[in-house]
């Protein structure tokens, strides 16, 4: 698809209104020209994102933004009930291709010095969820333009969904209300500061992890740390859970597998001298595997009641699951890779290692097949702030970068019959 003829409005307006007439130009040649006309519009939204931004279920600001951009190139979006997400769909057809963009920000200070910098205290874009924004806006104004020609291949529907960081999050909302209705396909990216602008990451299979949370209450008689025969000692007891238990369960599952279950907090007293009557652990579990994500709650909980069993302490445990992994589709990867090859050149496809982080665009790919790839926003200045950073930023030439990755990627997906 990327050879395929197209027309722009430009060319349309220059030759008359009759479309017969029209001289079709290759799509890389329109996407420089547009880009060319439209990079600082794209760069505009970012930055009007980024120093607007929102949290998690409070996106209705941001998504009246871009609801704004997009109609004012004739689309027209739609919200979901609470306003804080909507979809916009471009041509007509059975066959839908989907691309969606996560809208919220993290509660964390903006100590950046530019411009753009965060107008809203505490709160900050440091995921790069306002250049996916803008960019997935953008590739609605770009098939705007070429929804004038005519010959868009199938029906386009961008997604832009609220609370991708905050569980329970925003794409099972996105889904209730209609969002995978019809879908073949669905794309999106994810910023990376660890790759090169100009460069994007591609990965077949598990791309990020299940994510799930657990806490575990053990309960039981305390007392005096002089007579520690006496209670149910639970400072040593909870400590067993969270050095026992991780290991134990490794003994458990194949270990070619990759899972890691992780202890991050504990609670146990106050005093030197008082054995608490109460102590709790919280940990995140994550797995690649999506049947191995299904069956190890169980298992965990088995392993966890029975460290804490041969303490003497009465347990509890809070089992909480989080977004599925991230599976890409065999085809859809190779579509991003072809993409990218022939929007940016070979050169720009690196393998994307698998990430232990969850992603809520899981939930998209257990309903229909697609891919998520890594956009590069590395910056020149060689500057890597990580994502979850106040400091994070990207380099914006990778905004036409996503805009032109993008466009070939899922009009190849369209002119594909593997979907």
């Amino acid at each position: 698809m990327s050879t395929a003829g197209l027309r722009t409005p430009d060319s349309d307006r220059a030759l008359g209104s009759d479309a017969e007439t029209t001289v079709p130009i290759p799509l890389p040649e329109f996407l420089d020209d547009w880009l060319g006309r439209n990079h600082d519009d794209l760069v505009a939204m970012r930055r009007h994102i980024h120093a607007n931004p929102c949290l998690s279920r409070e996106e209705q600001p941001t998504a009246e933004f871009v609801a704004r951009q997009l109609q004012d190139v004739g689309l027209k979006p739609e919200f979901i009930p609470d306003g804080t997400g909507l979809t916009c769909d471009i041509g007509s057809g059975d066959r839908v291709i989907a691309i969606r963009a996560d809208m919220d920000a993290l509660p964390i200070h903006d100590p950046k010095n530019v411009p753009y910098r965060s107008t809203v205290d505490g709160v900050c874009h440091a995921c790069g969820h306002d250049a996916h924004t803008a960019i997935v806006a953008g590739i609605g104004k770009a098939l705007a333009a070429l929804a004038h020609s005519s010959e868009l291949p199938a029906r386009f529907r961008l997604i832009f969904q609220p609370s991708e960081e905050k569980f329970p999050s925003g794409a099972p909302t996105m889904i209730k209300h209609g969002a995978l209705s019809g879908v073949d396909a669905i794309f999106a990216f994810h910023c990376d500061p660890r790759l090169e602008v100009g460069r994007v990451g591609v990965r077949n299979g598990p791309l990020t992890a299940a994510s799930d949370m657990m806490e575990v209450k053990l309960t039981g008689s305390g007392g005096h740390t002089s007579r520690p025969h006496l209670t149910t000692d639970l400072v040593d007891a909870i400590s067993r859970v969270v050095t026992d238990v991780p290991p134990l369960l490794q003994r458990r599952i194949d270990p070619r597998q990759s899972v890691a279950l992780v202890f991050g907090a504990i609670n146990a007293g106050n005093a030197a001298n008082a054995i608490p009557q109460v102590a709790t652990a919280r940990a995140t579990l994550r797995v690649h595997d999506r049947e191995l994500w299904h069956s190890l709650p169980q298992v965990i909980k088995e392993i966890t009641y029975d460290v804490a069993k041969a303490s003497g302490a009465e347990c509890e445990i809070d089992y909480t699951r989080g977004v599925p992994p991230v599976i890409n589709d065999r085809a859809a990867a190779a579509m991003f890779a072809g993409a990218t090859s022939a929007a940016l050149g070979p050169e720009a496809v690196t393998e994307s290692p698998v990430s232990m982080g969850g992603e809520d665009f899981a939930y998209y790919l257990e309903q229909v097949p697609g891919a998520m790839a890594r956009l590069g926003v590395g910056r020149p200045d060689g500057q890597q702030f990580d994502i979850h950073q106040g400091n994070f930023d990207i380099d914006e030439t990778a905004l036409s970068h996503g805009v032109r990755v993008m466009m070939h990627t899922i009009l190849a997906a369209a002119a594909s019959p593997g979907f």
